[in-house]
């Protein structure tokens, strides 16, 4: 919270300050490049329902936040959306100036909506007067600082660390001639001039402006977008250091710096413009209310999610009452990632005894990891939590201290071969030397990037746990699998990752459980901790005995190659030499099978080339990362074994029967659920609002700071899924849906939960994500805002 100074602590100043700390968290983080993760760019907007939020952000950043409307009558016309679909969500819209009846519906359906116009900054109307392009110019400037001041290593001179944004901004731009070159005479005496905490900045220019409190908010708001990923790289570094239990003033920084810019130029053409500013900020003052194309088309998009509902219900059953009390040939436990459920189903299809399940994939280790050769750290789980572990794959110290020092040199030779001055020397001495690597990569035979840091390598708590912190931590990772018995011979944990070439977001495609790295690391710790003696004892103790034979092995599934490497080197077991050889063949199959099904939706791909795809430099769609993603679906795995979900379902193993005191169904709830509906509004936020909340064109893409990409050589940082990631050019590949969530618990349970936890709960009551009950495999109940649950008497597997 934005504290005014002592000497200007008056009712309006605390106003506006407010004003600007509310617009700062309507901004959704953006994680840099090496650790990219989904994030809901509607974040700021959760205590809202979709037409409001489509209000606010016509508003500030003048987007539609729902597909169009040819795509919806489309669905109508194919008979994919129903009359009841479109009936049934008409009549839980919850606003009072909603269509009278179906008929009224279809006839605004039938109308185009009317596109959204941002009201305009003062840059906007400037450059209306002058003719100048004043915006362009201000996001040219702003983000060539902004460049290098977040820089996080990829520049070979940075600024001097330890300023803050707003300082730095201000010693740069008193000596940035572009502004006054452009036509904006004394801007770098301006900034001079002006004050020197970001605080006092934004009120002098609010004063100047002639901002009330009234409209303060969306116009604050405004801005900030108008600075596009730079505003959001800025919320990332507020989220982290408030995890931290700190805090971080770079977006109140950012804030300033527009505000600035914006003073400048009323200053110098406020006569040009002050009738139409003034009608700005009259807009801004009032409250953003839904207006009839927006209230239709939240509507519309209810009317396409019951559609889904319903189809997807369809396919799943009551899972089978009896069990053969036969042990399983094979178990394996895969991360609950989209891309798992078309390879669980190819692996089962092909042994009855196959069981799988999913679960998060950092399989419930908080960890903060130090690879081999590095001394960072990185956070291996959900952006939600905090590292609670932490664990090294670093070796003896000589060992280690070579590995550094190779590091060290190499990092150095890719310095001088990109510096200043010797990177011409270098090019004309050797740069012959590296034209059979150039053929290699441009005919895809180079290795694709495979998380080579840690093969090999295996890591370790460190500090190793107590005897009976393993018997503890592995109680609860089993209990939240619903792994506690039963368990086959050889038991396989497989975390995901993703092999691609020349990708600036290629941790994009790896584990957002693990904080956009591989699932390796914790695969490969949660099976070293459940193979421990000391463990096992723990838990016979504790009433969760594991059979001696059994031997639990990690894995890391490619997503993009559908190949499965697992690391029984970490546990040899001469005994289960068979078992690997199984499970081997078994996994091998089921990645071909995969890989033919996945192929058919991958522009130009055959499912015996996708390795290819992942180690061609110039490709830009290595695979479909989570696109289709829609549903979340935590139940026995009897209720969707068998069935085709296309890939578009995160599937939690969960039994509410053997969860005590409902404390697994909490955190499945609170965390994944969670989680995944960040993933799913990410893909719907890049595929409605490419421009707002997308990251563009990846033929364009230029990495800056190793923070994120522009399009070209400068201006905005672009966050969000780019345009390859949710398209093949000609069509969508993601269908925007928000996240439908399915749990087979009790409703008492499930209401108890929300009435617990306010801030889950309102994204079910806005409408972000959806709450179906299932009762042996059938939806029996569907929530409803205000803690309400309504039956569901008509079964929608019936439904038309």
């Amino acid at each position: 919270m934005l504290t005014p100074p002592t000497s200007l602590a008056t009712p309006q100043v605390t106003a506006l300050l407010q004003a600007a700390d509310r617009a700062a968290r309507r901004v959704p983080p953006a994680f840099p490049l090496d650790a990219t993760v989904a994030v809901n760019p509607f974040l700021g907007q959760t205590g809202e329902d979709m037409a409001e939020a489509a209000a606010r952000l016509a508003r500030v950043a003048g987007s539609d936040i729902v597909p169009a409307r040819r795509l919806h009558a489309g669905a109508l016309s194919a008979h994919k959306i129903t009359a009841q679909d479109l009936q049934d969500a008409l009549d839980a819209a919850p606003f009072a100036d909603k269509p009278a009846d179906i008929e009224s519906l279809r006839a605004r359906l039938a109308q185009p909506a009317a596109a959204p116009s941002p009201l305009p900054t003062l840059a906007d109307l400037a450059a209306g007067a002058t003719g100048t392009d004043w915006p362009e110019i201000v996001a040219r400037t702003t983000g060539l600082w902004a460049a290098g001041h977040f820089d996080r290593g990829q520049a070979l001179w940075t600024p001097a660390p330890g300023r803050s944004a707003f300082a730095a901004w201000r010693e740069w731009a008193q000596h940035d001639l572009t502004p006054e070159l452009a036509g904006l005479s004394g801007f770098c005496r301006h900034v001079a001039a002006c004050p020197d905490t970001p605080e006092r900045a934004i009120l002098r220019a609010s004063a100047a402006l002639g901002v009330s409190g009234a409209a303060a908010e969306t116009l604050y708001h405004r801005l900030l977008v108008d600075l596009g990923g730079w505003a959001q790289h800025a919320r990332y570094l507020l989220w982290q250091a408030e995890l931290a239990g700190s805090t971080d003033t770079t977006l109140t920084d950012l804030l300033a710096i527009r505000l600035v810019f914006e003073e400048a130029l009323f200053l110098t053409f406020g006569d040009a413009v002050q009738e139409a500013w003034q009608a700005v900020l009259a807009a801004h003052a009032e409250a953003p209310g839904a207006s009839a194309d927006q209230i239709t088309d939240a509507i519309l998009q209810d009317a396409a999610e019951r559609s889904f509902q319903r189809r997807l219900a369809a396919r799943l059953q009551a899972p089978e009452t009896h069990e053969t009390g036969e042990r399983p040939a094979l178990q394996a436990a895969f991360c609950i990632d989209v891309r798992s459920e078309v390879f669980r189903r190819a692996l089962e299809s092909q042994d009855a005894g196959i069981k799988t399940l999913g679960f998060a994939g950092f399989f419930g280790l908080p960890v903060a990891h130090h690879p081999h050769g590095s001394v960072e750290s990185e956070a291996h789980l959900p952006v939600l939590l905090t590292p609670g572990l932490t664990s090294t794959a670093q070796l003896e110290p000589q060992a280690e201290t070579a590995g550094r020092i190779k590091a060290r040199a190499r990092r150095a030779w890719n310095r001088f071969r990109q510096a200043a001055v010797s990177s011409f020397a270098f090019v004309e001495a050797a740069g012959p030397l590296y034209a059979a690597k150039l053929l290699r990569d441009a005919l895809s035979l180079a290795p694709a990037h495979h998380h080579a840091h840690h093969h090999g390598c295996a890591p370790r708590l460190d500090p190793a746990l107590t005897a009976r912190q393993k018997a503890e931590t592995a109680a609860t990772v089993l209990k939240a699998m619903s792994m506690t018995q039963g368990h086959a011979r050889l038991v396989l944990l497989l975390g995901h990752g993703a092999s691609t070439t020349n990708n600036p977001q290629e941790s994009a495609y790896h584990c957002g459980a693990c904080g956009g790295h591989t699932g390796e690391v914790s695969a490969r710790l949660l099976a070293q901790l459940l193979n421990d003696p000391e463990t096992r004892t723990g838990l016979a103790e504790m009433g969760l005995a594991i059979a001696d034979d059994t031997l639990f092995v990690a894995g890391l599934h490619d997503t993009t190659t559908d190949e499965v490497t697992l690391f029984a080197k970490d546990a040899p077991s001469q005994e289960h030499a068979a078992d690997l050889a199984f499970a081997r063949e078994k996994l091998a199959e089921a990645g071909r099978l995969a890989r033919i099904e996945r192929a058919a939706r991958l522009p130009g791909a055959s499912h015996d080339r996708l390795a290819l795809r992942a180690r061609n430099w110039a490709e830009t769609r290595p695979e479909w990362g989570l696109a289709g993603c829609s549903a979340f679906i935590a139940a026995p795995r009897g209720v969707t074994a068998g069935a085709d979900l296309g890939g578009r379902v995160f599937l939690h193993s969960y039994d509410w029967r053997a969860d005590e005191g409902m404390k697994v169904l909490e955190l499945i709830l609170t965390a994944p659920v969670v989680v995944a509906s960040w993933i799913s509004l990410q893909y719907y936020g890049s595929t409605v609002a490419p421009d707002l909340f997308g990251g563009g064109n990846k033929l364009l893409h230029n990495v800056v700071g190793g923070i994120g990409v522009v399009e070209g050589n400068g201006g905005r940082l672009r966050a969000g899924l780019p345009l390859q990631a949710v398209s093949d050019g000609a069509r969508l590949m993601h269908e925007p849906l928000r996240l439908s969530v399915l749990v087979e618990a009790p409703r008492e349970a499930v209401h108890d939960i929300l009435s617990r936890h306010e801030g889950l709960r309102a994204l079910f009551d806005k409408g972000w994500m959806h709450l179906l009950l299932l009762e042996d495999g059938r939806v029996s109940a569907r929530y409803r805002p205000g803690l309400a649950f309504e039956t569901v008497t008509s079964p929608l597997q019936e439904a038309a």
